[in-house]
């Protein structure tokens, strides 16, 4: 499906679905969304555009090494579950530093370990979709 149509489509589309999903991404932590599903929304992009105009022009694009984000989400998420032990208390306690940022709120380690987890599934999506359509 290589249409003009879908090939300008998703151009002006792809920058909404990530903004869409950097909005679900720090809302999530005080409210319903978060990394998973932020993630699952930037790969739909991805995906989407690497059906239309195709997986290397999608790679050449953005640049995607999916093993590679992958390992970054597990590093961050893992960062921010570990933490809290080297304060004296106990795994995956939520550490809130004392400022608030607007529009995002207050910054934490359940925002570092959502924003691990938005990477992981962007990576692990990616890696699937570009194992199976490349030709």
């Amino acid at each position: 499906m290589r249409t003009v149509i879908l090939q300008t489509s998703i151009r002006l589309l792809m920058p909404l679905f990530i903004i869409f999903s950097l909005f679900l991404l720090f809302r999530g932590h005080n409210a319903a969304g978060g990394g998973f599903i932020g993630g699952l929304l930037a790969s739909i992009g991805l995906f989407t555009r690497s059906m239309i105009l195709g997986v290397n022009n999608t790679i050449a694009k953005y640049k995607i090494q999916p093993i590679g984000i992958i390992a970054s989400g597990l590093l961050v998420s893992a960062i921010s579950v570990i933490s809290p032990i080297f304060l004296g208390k106990p795994l995956m306690t939520g550490i809130w530093f004392d400022f608030t940022i607007p529009l995002i709120g207050k910054i934490g380690t359940p925002l570092f370990f959502d924003i691990g987890v938005y990477i992981l599934v962007i990576g692990v999506v990616s890696n699937i979709t570009f194992t199976l359509s490349k030709n």
